[in-house]
């Protein structure tokens, strides 16, 4: 198999697996609970927090920003906050483990009215697995975006995104991209519904 072959094989396996997603009726459902319950959180005065590692992190990152900067269109920012500070996770890593640099956070900022996106494509990380059940004790509401289910993280979370895996996580991370982009698009269709006017 040549070069070009791999890249359309591999695009190939991606297509399948957002097929895979769009025929299924309870995932795309716990999207649209999932951005209810931000949006909902939002308009109380809370905030949404996201964790994740590696590339997750990255992705829990790229959700934070598009909440308090802009998506597509002007308007005003959102509380949000990705848990990513280094200084912090180097601290509790170093004092307590990275077991716990997201539940550390979580007991210090979090609130009834809060919202914790818990990104773990596998649905095992023990240090995201943690941050869950520090958010259910500060009576948070948990979003778990995973590639599957029945995972620990799926046991913790009020909503769980369970997104179709393939054989690498890479696939799953894939998907998540897009739930996160169309979470933010519902949130603000909830809370900005002027942006999304005919013509606007």
């Amino acid at each position: 198999m040549n070069a070009v072959d791999h890249v359309k094989s591999a695009l190939t396996e991606a297509q399948s697996a957002l097929a895979a997603l769009i025929e299924n009726e309870a995932t795309l459902e716990s999207i649209a609970q999932a951005a209810h319950a931000i949006a909902e959180s939002q308009r109380q005065g809370g905030a949404v927090y996201s964790c994740g590692n590696g590339g997750s992190l990255c992705d829990a990152m790229h959700f934070a920003e598009e909440m308090t900067g802009r998506y597509r269109q002007n308007r005003k920012p959102y509380r949000a906050a990705a848990i990513s500070d280094v200084s912090h996770m180097a601290c509790v890593g170093n004092d307590y483990g990275y077991e716990h640099v997201f539940s550390r956070w979580i007991e210090a900022m979090g609130t009834e009215k809060d919202v914790l996106v818990a990104i773990t494509t596998s649905g095992t990380s023990k240090n995201i697995v943690a941050a869950a059940k520090a958010a259910k004790a500060k009576g948070m509401t948990v979003v778990a975006l995973t590639g599957k289910a029945g995972s620990p993280i799926t046991d913790e979370a009020d909503i769980a995104v369970v997104t179709p895996a393939g054989r690498w996580a890479d696939r799953v991370q894939e998907l998540h991209i897009k739930v996160i982009h169309i979470l933010i698009e519902l949130i603000e269709r909830e809370l900005d519904a002027q942006n999304y006017n005919e013509g606007a």
